[in-house]
């Protein structure tokens, strides 16, 4: 033992003291899953709510030093029967000091930490996105642009087989086609035209009314640099594959690209079944209508007359087919089990398709007057529901003034999201949890932050952030429903890249479906236990495929609420 004086023993005892001390501090506070909080944070302006499954009437925020620094009252306890459970408020929107926090609360119990700061959801931002260039389909996933997430391609679409269902004198059945590029669709390997409809043109609607947002963005793909914003870079990718489903003969539209079979969670170079262009349908060419009808429009805006030209003619073919065979409906063949995306009733894709058709040519009577046929209350969007789209399409163009009942049915359909997520417990608007539950909230987020832009009432805007707060943990599951972001986020997705990807990280950015109670058996139930609620029944496990999956059309609506909240806050 060196000679020390005194006063160096003192200063020993006293920072022993202060690191036992503090500790013991740290060893008190445990992190709680019932305090419930968007767990990447909230911008510095916004409405920031924390939701409690305490008792406790008195909550503190904590700095990284456990000082505190705001204290409030809780709110009343309010019991949700979707979830089973009661909660009650934590309100700190008053706090706007940036930093990183806890919620803490009885002295002990503290949540997850979060941020608050000015452009917190930048990274998330990108991610979400780039989520579609891990998703393109034949091509190399170079570790340049992938990082550790990085694989051989698989699936060159360059030898497609006419199926049965979609043959006809000009392509008779094992006629071979190109079909190269695209997106995959889901957690299966198969690409769908009545899906990359309303997914390309959420990410097309993005770019035009989250503009300046997406102009500074840089995902690092290969497109990166070049005179384009990344996010129309990207739907060009899946744009093209579309315009390979239309069959130049007579201007239909394939409904799907697939195998037969779904094929097991192996890696895109590791699959070699034969895949097929399967059955027109009246659903694929109306979708394919619109979706390249407002693709012209905008390519046209970035000097791609040429481009804008083709996808105009096509829009244009595809209407035609449709308008001689309106009714026909996709029935899954015999020898085919992958994803249907049956639709029983067009009457959504015929507006929709009318709208963008119209919008391309306004002295056209016919576009219309198929409009006026086919109106149908304005309702948040699903695959199989894209009436709204058309509206969204007609409201934010130089014709919106034309319509004013149509925006009044839009508003008057969004003031009743807002209602409803006053009544809900979770401040959510959701009140049924449909498959993919998740996208129905985010599309709910897009609806509100385009009712701010036609009217710029921000009640709107804290509406959305409330569906962002959701997602990112602030539901009854606890969990963050993006891969890679928040301390308790989705793992394991039903997904065969990500399975077979050899990375124990998920690819960062993809939105799982989320809670419902539409198939209770996609997993052994003496394994897996599911809640019998449906806002809680959500397991983090690759065999759920209908609450753990992911897809373009649930990424795209989170594209735009992340890209508009991001824009609104910073700007």
């Amino acid at each position: 033992m060196p000679n020390l004086k005194p006063v160096t023993y003192l200063f020993i005892v006293l920072l022993f003291v202060q690191y036992a001390c503090s500790d013991s501090a740290i060893e008190k506070q445990k992190i709680s899953e019932d305090i419930l909080i968007n767990q990447i944070g909230y911008p510095t302006a916004a409405q920031k709510l924390a939701l409690l499954r305490i008792d406790a009437d008195e909550f503190a925020i904590k700095n990284s030093e456990q000082e505190t620094v705001f204290t409030g009252k809780t709110g009343a306890w309010k019991y949700w029967k979707l979830s089973g459970d009661s909660v009650r408020v934590a309100d700190f929107s008053e706090f706007k000091a940036p930093g990183e926090y806890t919620i803490c609360v009885n002295d002990s119990l503290c949540s997850y930490p979060f941020k608050i700061e000015n452009e917190v959801y930048n990274n998330l931002a990108d991610a979400v996105l780039k989520s579609y260039y891990y998703a393109r389909c034949g091509v190399d996933i170079d570790s340049t642009y992938g990082g550790k997430w990085h694989w051989k391609a698989g699936h060159p679409d360059t030898q497609v087989m006419i199926h049965a269902s979609a043959a006809d004198n000009n392509r008779p059945e094992g006629t071979i086609i190109s079909s190269p590029g695209g997106w995959y669709d889901a957690g299966d390997y198969g690409k769908y035209v009545v899906n990359s409809g309303i997914s390309t043109y959420t990410l097309l609607l993005s770019c035009e009314l989250n503009k300046k947002f997406h102009q500074t963005q840089n995902l690092n793909i290969p497109e990166s640099g070049n005179e384009l914003p990344d996010i129309l870079d990207e739907a060009l990718v899946n744009l093209k594959w579309m315009m390979t489903m239309q069959d130049p003969n007579d201007g239909g539209v394939y409904h799907k690209l697939t195998t037969k079979n779904f094929t097991g969670f192996v890696a895109p170079s590791e699959t070699s079944e034969q895949r097929y262009v399967v059955q027109k349908s009246t659903a694929a060419a109306l979708d394919f209508a619109a979706t390249m009808a407002h693709a012209s429009r905008l390519v046209a805006k970035y000097g791609m007359d040429e481009l804008s030209a083709e996808m105009k003619q096509g829009a244009e073919k595809a209407w035609i087919w449709a308008l001689r065979n309106p009714d026909v409906l996709y029935k899954q063949p015999a020898d085919v089990s992958t994803g249907a995306y049956g639709d029983r009733s067009l009457t959504d894709e015929w507006y929709w398709a009318a709208a963008e058709l119209y919008l391309n040519d306004t002295h056209n009577r016919s576009y219309l007057d198929a409009m006026l046929d086919h109106w149908k209350k304005p309702e948040t969007p699903t695959w199989n529901s894209v009436n709204t789209l058309g509206v969204i399409s007609l409201l934010t163009s130089d014709e919106r003034e034309k319509f004013p009942a149509v925006e009044a049915g839009f508003l008057a359909h969004v003031d009743q999201l807002l209602a409803k997520e006053k009544q809900a417990p979770y401040s959510v608007s959701i009140n049924k949890f449909a498959w993919g539950s998740n996208s129905d909230v985010a599309n709910d987020g897009m609806l509100k932050l385009i009712a701010w832009q036609l009217t710029r009432d921000e009640k709107y805007v804290a509406s959305a952030q409330n569906d962002l707060d959701y997602i990112l943990g602030r539901n009854a599951t606890g969990f963050s429903f993006v891969t890679g972001f928040g301390p308790k986020s989705t793992r394991n997705p039903h997904n065969r890249i990500m399975s077979s990807d050899g990375v124990d990280d998920p690819i960062p950015g993809y939105l799982a479906g989320g809670p419902n109670l539409a198939v209770l058996t996609d997993c052994d139930p003496k394994e897996v236990k599911r809640s019998p609620y449906p806002a809680a029944s959500y397991v983090d496990v690759e065999c759920s495929y209908s609450t753990n999956e992911t897809a373009i059309n649930w990424n795209a609506p989170l594209v735009f609420l992340v890209s508009g909240l991001d824009y609104f806050y910073v700007k």
